[in-house]
């Protein structure tokens, strides 16, 4: 019986997250960038173990029911940690065309940039990834990781338009490799 409703209480989950992921594309992703259908997004990894820890938050939460409230407490910090890493996952995004982007990230108003905003690039090399933070001429810098979905089209269609939109050629630019 328990293991039952552990499957009902995923399938739920796994249900209600392809809902919301329905309502934000519909909701808050109206823009020509977001119709294009280019863009780089997160790993799935953030969505689905952010899944995985709601759905085992849950039935420690349950389990804690009958047998103490240590569980509870416990089930309610996975549930929380779960579902905040599956809100990141189904929030961030850049989207883009051959105009610009769009960045869209958690708590912060979704902000249209051309690629000519984009005023310098750093590399940062970690423990089996590699970092590309662009900074944009209002100040912002925009993080993305190689491991992301998308993210070297985009780059080379950023810096192919960057070159465009500022009247540089590519043989300017010796720091293109």
């Amino acid at each position: 019986m328990e293991f039952i409703s552990i499957l009902l209480v995923a399938a739920l989950v796994f249900g209600v997250c392809f809902l919301i992921d329905k309502g934000f594309h519909k909701v808050f992703r109206n823009t020509q960038q977001h119709t294009s259908g280019l863009s780089v997004r997160l790993s799935k990894r953030y969505g689905s173990i952010g899944l995985i820890i709601f759905v085992v938050g849950i039935a420690a939460i349950f389990t804690g029911l009958s047998d103490g409230w240590v569980l509870i407490v416990g089930g309610a910090i996975l549930t929380l940690t779960g579902a905040a890493l599956v809100t990141y996952y189904m929030t961030f995004g850049i989207f883009y065309d051959e105009d610009g982007f769009v960045l869209t990230t958690f708590g912060k108003r979704s902000k249209t940039y051309a690629y000519k905003d984009i005023c310098t690039q750093q590399l940062y090399m970690t423990a089996g990834n590699v970092i590309i933070e662009l900074h944009m001429a209002d100040g912002r810098a925009v993080q993305l990781q190689s491991a992301m979905s998308g993210v070297y089209p985009f780059l080379d269609t950023a810096f192919a338009a960057w070159l465009v939109q500022t009247g540089r050629k590519k043989e300017e630019c010796d720091f293109y490799d």
